[in-house]
């Protein structure tokens, strides 16, 4: 037993490194005196924003995106990495830009969150923001379209499983208990 109250670090061993991603293995020692010897550590230099975007309506932003690493085609929330520098609001405005075209204001943080802290260190910020002026051009090699959902549609696409990623599911299920009327 030993008088350490949280792991320690006892070795690593560097499998990949480039700058989105490191994979290393790490020899692990738990306060329980536990020993892990090859505990694989997922290692990401950038944290990275997803926004929820509404409308005068009432209504959320989702755009289609592809997805390369699942093979398919999902409704996702505007997201992606924050540049050495920027702030994470700023980040925010820009990644909703980039994928959809639309001008945004009122930013605020909602959530920060690591979705794999397990396995790796990835920072997730989930921010709320509303859409202002008319839709400009988006990035038609990472989005395939872009579409105002209500909140009926919201829940029907997660109780179905059209909403397979974990930002967008975080964010929508934050969106749907944030608006939700209260006594319900």
């Amino acid at each position: 037993m030993t008088n350490e109250i949280k792991p320690l670090r006892l070795a690593r061993r560097v499998i990949y490194e480039n700058p989105w991603v490191s994979l290393y293995v790490d020899r692990v020692r738990f306060p329980g005196g536990r020993l892990i010897e090859a505990h694989h550590v997922l290692h990401f230099d950038k944290e990275a924003v997803a926004s929820i975007v509404e409308n005068a309506s009432g209504c959320v932003l989702l755009v289609e995106a592809y997805r390369y690493v699942v093979d398919a085609i999902q409704w996702e929330i505007p997201a992606g990495s924050i540049d050495p520098g920027e702030s994470m609001l700023a980040a925010a405005a820009r990644e909703v830009r980039e994928e959809s075209g639309y001008q945004t204001i009122e930013h605020r943080l909602v959530a920060s969150f690591e979705p794999i802290n397990g396995i790796g260190d990835k920072v997730h910020h989930l921010v709320h923001c509303r859409v202002v002026g008319e839709q400009g051009a988006f990035d038609v090699n990472e989005v395939r379209a872009v579409r105002w959902v209500s909140r009926e549609e919201v829940r029907a696409m997660v109780g179905s499983g059209q909403v397979r990623d974990g930002y967008t599911l975080t964010g929508l299920l934050w969106w749907l208990l944030e608006t939700m009327p209260l006594g319900v």
